[in-house]
């Protein structure tokens, strides 16, 4: 058996997982499934910032979120693979300097927040706002293109109002005054005799 006939079984999407691409000073949301008794289950939300991720993508890899509740911090190490997890939702994404944040914990609530004030905030984009972008994208072009065919059907309009107009004015050309048009000698004569 080669490498490539080996098959994993295993209820997590580990692509999507190694491809979520969580770092330190990322801001992220972890809904970690709960146990209760009578087997039933419900999902429990962890919201903080990751500190440190170890092993990268590896199947042991662990990433560690950081949650100050009423003044004390709170960390868990969640393992990145864990079939517990049903899904992490990465609220902000940050460039940080150091792979490692464990100076966070050494430091006050409002230290903490103005450090991560001066930290490069990177937007990311969630399925829904991408959707929402195309459904925009698609009204805008529309509109262009309904626009598009009102300035055309505008444009036939006035062109049809310049053919009528010319041809009102090529009527009255075409039409004419016999006051003014000079007449031959014999008619002017008949004219006065009546």
């Amino acid at each position: 058996m080669t490498a490539t006939d080996k098959k994993v079984i295993s209820s997590v999407n580990t692509q999507e997982r190694k491809n979520l691409g969580l770092r330190a000073g990322d801001t992220v949301c972890v809904y970690q499934k709960i146990d209760e008794g009578g087997g039933d289950t419900r999902l429990q939300q962890f919201e903080g910032v990751v500190i440190d991720v170890k092993h990268g993508t590896e199947p042991g890899a662990t990433f560690t979120v950081r949650r100050s509740i009423d003044g004390g911090g709170v960390e868990k190490t969640f393992p990145l693979y864990s079939p517990r997890i049903d899904k992490i939702e990465i609220t902000k994404r940050a460039r940080m300097r150091q792979s490692k944040l464990y100076h966070i914990r050494d430091k006050a609530a409002r230290q903490i927040k103005r450090q991560m004030r001066r930290m490069i905030q990177v937007d990311i984009a969630t399925e829904s706002d991408i959707e929402a972008k195309d459904k925009a994208k698609h009204e805008d072009e529309e509109e262009a293109d309904n626009s598009e065919t009102s300035e055309d059907d505008e444009n036939e309009e006035e062109k049809l109002n310049e053919d009528t107009e010319e041809s009102v004015v090529d009527d009255t050309d075409t039409e004419t005054n016999y006051e003014d048009v000079p007449q031959e000698e014999g008619q002017e004569e008949d004219e006065n005799d009546t």
